[in-house]
């Protein structure tokens, strides 16, 4: 009898041994391997833009979010598919940054950009571009070859000039729509008449992509052509590690809105340090910055945590937005309530 019970008790542990097993193989399964997530701006976006226009939008965010998959699904950094997204983007006359930048008061284009890696926490950070074509892989140069972190204006532009990134004419940033939209911003300045641009609903235009990539690290990258009519040197929130763009061992965040706004709350390093210091979600810690930090209208944040969960919120009434992960769960949006 107590020989059958050892036999019974023997099959009993390596059945049990057994559903463990497919238990942790269940887990491992289901474990996210990568996750992508990437903006092209929030603010008022009407919803009586052509569908045309509409379709242009869903394209170009699509078409970046493919950029990203392609680079992470094939073992890439986190790092390598943020820039990629971004460089993509950049390229993208749609959006605010690269190709397609506003115009400043003096009718010139100056353009911001910022990217880090969560898991050494380096960055590198450009303001004030105007020959650039590709910002956000000047940031990468800066962060990995440089000794300094930031750099702006006329000693941004030297720094450019020791490295191999491609260069353009100021003029190759025009686009007619963003020339219409200064013009008119200019006509309502010297009527001394306000203008729908300053509005903060309509100063917003960013890209950006966080990612985490198969071993684990997270990285993220912003670029921006900054604020329509900006008076001379105003640098926005994207170049200010900690404020529009951040990355360390817990998240990779992203923002794009008001740029005083994001500045003043430190916005992207609030949200990650309100995850670690309170063992929070990254969906609970970024609506907390923006409702509790930040007011109606100002900002829109993506982010990816270490466990690839991936969260997209706005304050506004929409943000052009994508995101992608190893499960193949696929979200391209533009309004909140889509």
């Amino acid at each position: 009898m107590k020989l059958l019970q050892s036999i019974i008790l023997s099959i009993a542990v390596i059945i049990s041994a057994s559903d463990r097993n497919d238990h942790k193989k269940e887990l491992i399964m289901s474990q996210t391997e990568w996750a992508i997530a990437l903006h092209g701006g929030a603010g008022t976006i009407s919803r009586d833009i052509p569908d045309t226009l509409k379709e242009q939008y869903y394209s170009g965010l699509n078409e970046a979010l493919e950029v990203g998959e392609a680079v992470l699904r094939d073992g890439g950094t986190a790092l390598d598919a943020v820039e990629q997204v971004v460089r993509n983007l950049e390229d993208n006359p749609l959006f605010n940054a690269g190709k397609g930048s506003v115009f400043t008061s003096e009718g010139k284009h100056e353009l911001d950009a910022a990217i880090m890696d969560g898991s050494t926490l380096t960055a590198g950070a450009l303001t004030g571009l105007t020959t650039v074509k590709n910002p956000v892989s000047l940031a990468r140069i800066v962060m990995e070859e440089s000794r300094h972190i930031f750099f702006s204006g006329e000693g941004a532009e030297e720094f450019a000039n020791q490295t191999n990134v491609e260069r353009v004419e100021n003029d190759y940033f025009h686009t007619e729509r963003r020339y219409q939209q200064w013009q008119r911003t200019q006509e309502d300045t010297r009527l001394n008449r306000s203008s729908d641009i300053d509005d903060k609903n309509h100063k917003y235009g960013t890209v950006g992509a966080v990612a985490m990539d198969r071993k684990g690290n997270l990285a993220a990258a912003t670029s921006t052509g900054g604020m329509t009519n900006k008076q001379f040197g105003r640098v926005g929130d994207v170049p200010i590690i900690g404020s529009g763009t951040f990355a360390n061992h817990v998240a990779a965040i992203s923002a794009t809105g008001w740029g005083e706004q994001i500045m003043r709350n430190v916005s992207a390093n609030t949200i990650a340090n309100y995850m670690e210091f309170n063992n929070e979600s990254l969906e609970n810690a970024m609506s907390f910055v923006l409702t509790e930090r930040l007011d109606p209208g100002d900002a829109g944040f993506i982010g990816v945590d270490a466990a690839g969960n991936i969260s997209m919120q706005m304050n506004t009434a929409g943000m052009y937005r994508a995101s992608l992960n190893s499960h193949g769960h696929r979200v391209v949006r533009i309004w909140v309530d889509e």
